[in-house]
């Protein structure tokens, strides 16, 4: 195994372990939250309210030191406060920019489903471009930049539900789950006196992280990896149950969070088995199932992994 990506393994596992001191029993999540991260893409967190959203993302932006801001997504939010807007200033007689919050390192996008389709715009046109247009002006957003959006499953009167267009746009869509009591216990232990989140320390830099970043994209997908991950996604616009498959974006978004497991996993390249445990959290919410499949109570979920397993599984040879 490489020493470098040994090193970088051992980085990313205590980055891991430290937002746990927050987040308790959720190391799946808190992990996959952390492969988005490294494949510089984005999280959409679908859960009920309580079970430690905001923590996450908290503990995640005290853990690397970065600026870390939250926007709550309500009815009445305008574009404008969230990317920003240019206010007249009558001393200096010009224009000063007052930049919105979404001009973070790390941005809580909170109930995204209870705003307008214009203002969910505005966030993910951010999401994808890494800029902003505000009075024609462009803006390069910070770097690293990283968005985790959450909505609300059960509460659907009053919101505004993502198009697929624009669910295409987040790398991953993940649940936490409510814990077990013995993890619920262990909670309220920690927060007896103070919460946990108040002595979290950083334990990586902003330049580590970003060298992370650069050494997601080396690492190294072979020729029949990248055709398995192909097989998959083109078998989503083809399987019987599946109306609306994947596109040609979920291939790419694939291999990027599969090449970032593979350094959390402490490797230089990827395996089969990367892109079959990364293929449901990034394929799932890009598929639209037929009236049949919801009728007979398949999840996208279910459908992917009964596909994975019809896939061949590429073996190399020689």
């Amino acid at each position: 195994m490489n020493q470098e990506v040994t090193e970088q393994q051992s980085q990313i596992q205590a980055l891991i372990d430290n937002i746990e001191t927050v987040v308790v029993g959720k190391r799946e999540t808190v992990e996959l939250t952390i492969v988005a991260l490294l494949a510089k893409g984005h999280v959409l967190l679908e859960d009920v309210p309580g079970v430690g959203k905001t923590m996450l993302v908290r503990a995640i932006a005290k853990s690397l030191d970065l600026d870390f801001r939250r926007i709550q997504f309500t009815p009445d939010l305008l574009p404008s406060d969230v990317t920003g807007v240019s206010i007249y200033n009558q001393r200096d007689m010009q224009f000063e920019f007052q930049p919105g919050p979404i001009m973070g390192n790390v941005v809580l996008a909170d109930e995204i489903n209870r705003t307008s389709p214009k203002t969910q715009s505005a966030l993910l046109e951010s999401m994808e471009e890494k800029h902003v247009t505000v009075d024609g002006m462009t803006r390069e957003l910070s770097s690293p930049f990283f968005v985790l959006a959450t909505q609300n499953p059960i509460e659907y009167e009053g919101t505004y539900p993502l198009p697929e267009a624009q669910l295409d746009r987040f790398l991953l869509k993940l649940k936490m789950g409510y814990p077990v009591k013995q993890e619920e216990m262990m909670m309220l232990d920690r927060t007896t006196h103070e919460h946990p989140i108040e002595t979290v320390q950083p334990v990586m830099t902003q330049s580590e992280l970003l060298a992370k970043q650069e050494e997601v994209q080396g690492i190294h997908v072979s020729q029949s990896v990248k055709q398995y991950i192909v097989e998959i996604v083109a078998n989503t616009r083809k399987y019987p149950l599946i109306q609306l498959g994947a596109s040609p974006r979920a291939s790419i978004a694939l291999m990027k969070a599969a090449q970032a497991y593979a350094l959390v996993q402490g490797r230089d390249y990827v395996i089969p088995d990367d892109v079959k445990y990364m293929a449901p959290h990034v394929l799932a919410h890009r598929l639209q199932l037929t009236a049949e499949a919801k009728f007979e109570g398949k999840s996208d979920k279910q459908l992917l992994e009964d596909l994975i397993k019809k896939t061949m599984i590429p073996v190399e040879r020689g």
